[in-house]
Parts: structure tokens; C-alpha cells; sequence
């Protein structure tokens, strides 16, 4: 059994540990407020982009041969795995390292070969340990990640499918919904594939008329459309990392918490018991000396 001393010392621990996790709770939330307000504002602009692009592309028909919009024998997948820069924040690296494993194991099985492109530290990290092929790397994108970033990104994924360095992009990223929920997505980025009819009825797709030309506005619409894609998933993944973090801190608060009271009833049961302890070898003692 502990002594008093040794109780003391873990309650003190566990209150300073307590007072860590509370500080980046309140840090996470005040980030996650600009994160979540980013990602909300960006959704409308991305999801209207990917709709008129798409529906372009189709109404563009046949003629039109953008490289982009270019469906190839997949040979080669390239993957775009996000992950964050830091820990502590539960399951959240684990859960996207773990759908990136799963997604180059399917391609793999498929006999296709696969490289990565890495968002994010824990990510970068976990697949170099185990040898994937990762062909570049972007970390330490913090909580002001823009536009430019993403840009970046996009552009040299472009490159390299233009240049058939590989046939198929996929997105690997965390959907933030609340902080309390993050789903890890799995999305193709590069072939663009036009709206189907299937998808949509004929009745229901934008009539458009072009003006420059359909060729000219695609070539300029095409690769603005990656890079919203492109942000758009880097500002998911960042508010879903610190609605996780702010979950996760809050969890270990309330943990403290509950252990620091657990630890006082310990040390106040084992110092009535030491103090009883006491007062019997006192009476013991008084007994002695009346005898």
C-alpha cells in the first residue's frame, strides 16, 4: 500500500498534468473556431465549383480532350495522405494512417504501383518507418494554412499527371462534421470525372453558354478546381485535428478529474486509518502504564 507522502506526490502530478491538458483544450477550441469557420465557408464555393466543372466537362463532349479529364489504364496510384503535426489528440493519425494502409494495400493487390505525397508530420512519419515510397512531404502547416499552400500542392499533382508520372490521385483526409466526429474520406482527385446522367438527369444539368470557349475556360477552370479540392481538404483535415485535439483534452481533464478524487478518498482513508493506527498504541500504551 502507498504511503501518504507517495499519494501526495501522484495527486500533485495528476494536477499538474490537469492543468496541461486544460490549457491545450482551451488552445485547441480557440484554434478550432477559426478551423471550423474556414471549412464552413469554403464548402458552398467547393461543392458549386466541383458541380459546374463537372457538368462542364460533360456538356464539353467528346471534343474536348483536357489531360485532366483523361481516364488511363491504372498502372499508377498516387496517394495524398493528411495526417497532423502533432499528437494528442486520440484517434485521429491513427484512423487516417490506418485507411491509407488499407487504400495502398487495395491497390497493390490490384498490381498497381503506388507512391505518396505526405500533409502532415504523423504521417510522413508512420509511412517512412515502413518504407512506402513517399515522393514529397509537406509538415508544420499549422492552424494558417491558405491558399497558397494548397496551390502548391495542386500544381505539382497536375504536373505529374499531365507528364503520365501517374494515372489515378487520391485524397486521403479527415471530414470534419463536429468536433466531436471526424470520419477519415477516401476521394479520387485526378482523372476529373464529368457529371453522368446516371448521376444527374439531362433535364436537371446546367445549360451553359460558353464565352471564350468551352476549351479555353476548362484549361483555366480545370486546375483551379484541383486547388480548391486541394484546400478544401487541408482546411477539413486541420478543424478535424483540432475538434480531435479538444475532444481528446477534455476527455483527459475530466480523467484527471475523476483521479484526483479517486487519489484524495485513498489518502484521506489511509491517513484516518494511520491516525487511528495512533490513538490505539496510545491507549494501549496508557493501559499498560495503569496496570
Amino acid at each position: 500500500m502507498p504511503t501518504l507522502k507517495q499519494v501526495r506526490r501522484r495527486i500533485t502530478s495528476v494536477k499538474n498534468t490537469m492543468q496541461i491538458t486544460k490549457a491545450m483544450k482551451m488552445v485547441a477550441a480557440a484554434k478550432l473556431r477559426k478551423a471550423s469557420d474556414n471549412i464552413i465557408a469554403a464548402r458552398p464555393y467547393a461543392d458549386k465549383m466541383q458541380e459546374m466543372v463537372r457538368n462542364l466537362a460533360m456538356r464539353a463532349g467528346e471534343d474536348l480532350k483536357h489531360p485532366l479529364l483523361s481516364v488511363r489504364e491504372i498502372k499508377n496510384t498516387h496517394i495524398v495522405m493528411m495526417s497532423g503535426d502533432r499528437g494528442l489528440c486520440g484517434a485521429f493519425n491513427a484512423n487516417l494512417t490506418k485507411l491509407g494502409v488499407q487504400a495502398v494495400k487495395r491497390f497493390k493487390e490490384q498490381g498497381q504501383e503506388v507512391n505518396l505525397t505526405a500533409v502532415g508530420r504523423k504521417g510522413f512519419e508512420f509511412f517512412k518507418k515502413r518504407n512506402y515510397n513517399i515522393v514529397k512531404n509537406y509538415m508544420n502547416l499549422g492552424s494558417g494554412a491558405d491558399f497558397d499552400v494548397a496551390s502548391v500542392i495542386a500544381r505539382d499533382l497536375i504536373d505529374s499527371y499531365t507528364d503520365s508520372a501517374f494515372d489515378q490521385v487520391i485524397l486521403i483526409y479527415s471530414e470534419f462534421h463536429s468536433p466531436m466526429v471526424q470520419r477519415p474520406k477516401e476521394q479520387v482527385l485526378l482523372p476529373i470525372a464529368p457529371t453522368t446522367k446516371k448521376e444527374e438527369p439531362s433535364e436537371l444539368l446546367s445549360e451553359y453558354i460558353f464565352e471564350p470557349s468551352a476549351k479555353e475556360l476548362l484549361e483555366d477552370l480545370l486546375p483551379r478546381f484541383v486547388e480548391i479540392q486541394v484546400y478544401r481538404a487541408i482546411l477539413d483535415n486541420l478543424a478535424s485535428e483540432f475538434g480531435a485535439r479538444m475532444t481528446a483534452m477534455d476527455n483527459a481533464t475530466n480523467n484527471a478529474s475523476d483521479m484526483i478524487d479517486t487519489l484524495t478518498l485513498q489518502y484521506n482513508r489511509a491517513r484516518q486509518s494511520a491516525i487511528t493506527k495512533e490513538l490505539m498504541d496510545i491507549v494501549g500504551g496508557a493501559e499498560a502504564l495503569l496496570k
